[in-house]
């Protein structure tokens, strides 16, 4: 495989991480250099780390798992954004109790959601008898950096627009986990 192709893949998993990037900087308005390193880190880092658990799992179990993987990224992403859709529609007097969607649970839900795609990546990376550490490697590199940059980005367009592009961002996050599941029962 061609770091080309391998770049490629990179970006095209990194895409569900740029969006709900996006949505968590909205939602967060003001982004920290900590929470722009947790959420980036921790993106990366499950971007990286699926692909490498889908080539274990391998031809073994990969019709069994792309029957449900769908499913699952869909309730994570509509539960999230849900979740991110009421916050922003509460009274301001709730607003001090806002979720951060780089800590806890959000963050690990947000990481399991925009990484399911990344296993089935692994489980065709098997199939093909690719070796995997090298394409992981770019994979969770390429996902940190894009995380970054679309953090960044919201946490802009958070701040300058507030409330209303929070409730697109909930908006955004349900809407990934839709796009995912039609594609999915499209197939």
């Amino acid at each position: 495989m061609t770091i080309g192709s391998i770049l490629l893949i990179a970006i095209g998993l990194s895409m569900d991480a740029l969006a709900v990037a996006i949505a968590s900087g909205i939602v967060l308005g003001s982004v920290s250099r900590r929470q722009l390193f947790r959420l980036s880190f921790h993106f990366g880092l499950f971007q990286a780390g699926m692909p490498v658990l889908g080539w274990l799992t391998g031809q073994t179990f990969a019709s069994r798992m792309t029957a449900f993987d769908h499913w699952i990224a869909f309730g994570l992403l509509g539960y999230v954004g849900g979740k991110a859709l009421y916050q922003a529609l509460q009274a301001p007097e709730s607003l001090s109790q806002k979720t951060d969607p780089t800590r806890g649970m959000s963050l690990v839900t947000l990481s399991v959601a925009t990484s399911i795609d990344a296993f089935a990546v692994g489980l065709s990376f098997a199939l093909l008898d690719v070796v995997i550490w090298y394409p992981c490697a770019i994979i969770g590199f390429t996902t940190a950096l894009v995380t970054m940059f679309g953090m960044l980005m919201g946490g802009r367009l958070g701040m300058k627009f507030g409330r209303r592009v929070e409730i697109i961002g909930g908006l955004v996050l349900i809407g990934i986990g839709t796009k995912i599941l039609i594609q999915h029962l499209m197939m």
